[in-house]
């Protein structure tokens, strides 16, 4: 994902505040060619900088048009932002579907823009035919209008999030163990117990059960399993070496 081929259109956006929020989401996930839909004479410039912290550059960087179909001209792929579905709305994909064709085109060096329409009507059905597809955000059927900003952010995010697969792989915090690596560490902190004395009585084979049902449902990772590891050898170890001096004495 070249995320420098990826355009951010706003078409007529009512709320200068909303502009600079949607800055700030694009800065966060490293996207930077803001383009808008009206006159930049109807905006608070202030506001804007307010909202979007340090990614005010990206207002004070965006152009403006009269129209839709004249901010995407340079665009090989122009997808329009709806919540609303219809016979005229065609196939609507998911952010993740549409990351995905994104991916292709924009290493390709073409440009792919997202258009969000105005706060309070979104892309009319007119607006709408101006662009080659369409992508919806899934929400509430009770309450489903998403904030512009909000919008932005989601779908900046998914660009930002599938070009992380190209970076780092599959990008994930951490691997949960398997069960296998976690017999290891059950079996690590049992015979430690063993060592300390703990099973003067049966009941290991118990003990083994309690740790593995633990440790497998807390989907620990490689770290934690080692410090734990860790803990209960050095208990151990200190419980060695008090027992041994005591004998001494």
């Amino acid at each position: 994902m070249n995320l420098s081929n990826i355009v951010i259109v706003l078409d007529h956006p009512d709320e200068s505040r909303n502009i600079g929020a949607a800055c700030r989401a694009m800065a966060n996930n490293d996207i930077s060619d803001l383009r808008i839909v009206g006159n930049k004479a109807d905006y608070d410039i202030e506001h804007i900088h307010v909202l979007a912290i340090h990614a005010g550059a990206i207002f004070d960087n965006a152009r403006f048009f009269n129209s839709i179909t004249e901010a995407t001209s340079d665009c090989a792929i122009c997808a329009g932002t709806t919540r609303r579905r219809g016979k005229k709305r065609g196939k609507l994909l998911l952010p993740e579907e549409f990351a995905e064709m994104a991916d292709t085109t924009t290493n390709n060096s073409g440009k792919v823009a997202v258009i969000f329409g105005n706060e309070r009507t979104g892309l009319t059905d007119e607006q709408l035919d101006e662009c080659n597809l369409g992508v919806t955000i899934p929400s509430s059927d009770g309450f489903g209008s998403l904030n512009l900003s909000h919008a932005v952010q989601i779908m900046s995010y998914h660009l930002f999030r599938y070009s992380l697969k190209q970076k780092k792989g599959e990008y994930r915090g951490y691997t949960p163990l398997t069960l296998e690596r976690v017999d290891q560490t059950v079996k690590i902190i049992t015979d430690d117990m063993q060592k300390i004395g703990f099973f003067k009585m049966p009941g290991r084979e118990d003990m083994e059960n309690f740790w593995r049902s633990v440790l497998s449902r807390a989907s620990l990772s490689e770290g934690e399993a080692q410090y734990l590891e860790k803990t209960f050898n050095k208990m151990a170890g200190l419980a060695s070496k008090n027992a041994s001096n005591s004998s001494q004495q």
